[in-house]
């Protein structure tokens, strides 16, 4: 493994290093599929994949594995850090495909998402390829690997709990789409004067909310979450919450937000940056939806994009802006 650098020697600049890393000719690739140019990362097994891998690794959790985009995410300095200390996917790969036995092989560029987590699941969930020294089982002790494995990499190797075996099924994801949530206006009070308001989505199994913004009915959040969109989607769930500390939080307001038209109208076009700036689809407000006015999907700067505005349903007040992305399986 790389040996942590010390403050002293440590880059100025965490995007540098993380570019360096995915530069090295073993991080080209995806570490399950081998896959080129992966744009997605597992900070706390220190691996770099792909976007059809990276699905199949939100399913196992973020305790075993914890998903970011090279491109789209801030990362952390401790993260940047896990990632230099494993060393990248060939010396993460000599420990979790140490044993691979024979007449399984690793998924190629082109496998089923069966076969994804199948061998996912066997790599990291069940340790089924490593030395069997190395193997943790649910009565060992975390930490209890060899002191030449990264701290990352041992947070890694716990056995999985029938929850997260449950967690998820075989799931075939299409694409992701990335939600900035904007702002809130006029917001419901659920406390004495004013609120604690939060924002949950909810895709699926999938479950993502924004921080807590204290004592404002007008919050602005300009926050971003990602969602996982599986082949037979559905439309995205959106509450808002209270935050109370000493109670159960309460609700303030929720709708759905039909994202068939923007997937459709990416679909159709194909790649985005092939186009310059233009209308390619629009949701229409109806007395079905919780549109404020018309939503119209874009092409904007090579990417695919829609605003929203929403009108909070089974509340008295509160309206809600939103930012769609959807990003296609190959970028």
């Amino acid at each position: 493994m790389s040996q942590r650098p010390s403050a002293l020697t440590r880059p100025t600049s965490s995007k540098r290093r993380l570019k360096d890393l995915l530069l090295q000719k073993d991080n080209r690739v995806c570490a399950d599929c081998a896959s080129p140019d992966p744009k997605w990362a597992s900070t706390n097994i220190g691996v770099f994949i792909c976007l059809k891998c990276c699905g199949v690794h939100r399913s196992l959790g973020t305790h075993i594995s914890k998903v970011l985009s090279v491109t789209l995410d801030e990362w952390s300095d401790d993260e940047i850090d896990a990632m230099v200390e494993v060393g990248g996917n060939a010396s993460a790969n000599s420990i979790y495909e140490a044993y691979i036995p024979e007449g399984i092989s690793k998924p190629g560029a082109d496998a089923s998402h069966e076969q994804r987590s199948k061998f996912i699941r066997s790599k990291y969930e069940r340790q089924e390829f490593l030395k069997p020294s190395l193997r943790i089982l649910s009565n060992q002790k975390k930490g209890s690997l060899k002191t030449s494995l990264s701290n990352k990499i041992t947070d890694s190797f716990r056995s999985s709990s029938s929850t997260s075996q449950k967690s998820e099924g075989m799931v075939e994801f299409i694409g992701m789409l990335k939600v900035k949530v904007i702002k809130g206006t006029n917001l419901a009070i659920r406390d004495m004067l004013s609120s604690d308001p939060y924002v949950v989505l909810n895709l699926g199994k999938q479950k993502v909310q924004t921080s807590v913004v204290k004592s404002n009915l007008n919050p602005i959040w300009n926050e971003e979450v990602m969602l996982s969109v599986p082949q037979d989607y559905g439309a995205v769930r959106l509450q808002v919450y209270d935050h109370d500390t000493f109670s159960a939080d309460d609700i303030m307001g929720e709708a759905e937000i039909d994202i068939q038209p923007m997937i459709t109208s990416a679909m159709a076009f194909g790649d985005a940056g092939m186009f310059g700036n233009m209308q390619i689809g629009k949701w229409l407000k109806s007395n079905d939806n919780a549109l404020l006015d018309d939503s119209t999907v874009n092409i904007v700067d090579g990417k695919v994009k829609q605003e929203v505005n929403l009108k909070l349903q089974n509340v008295e007040s509160g309206d809600l802006e939103l930012e769609l992305e959807w990003i296609p399986l190959d970028q």
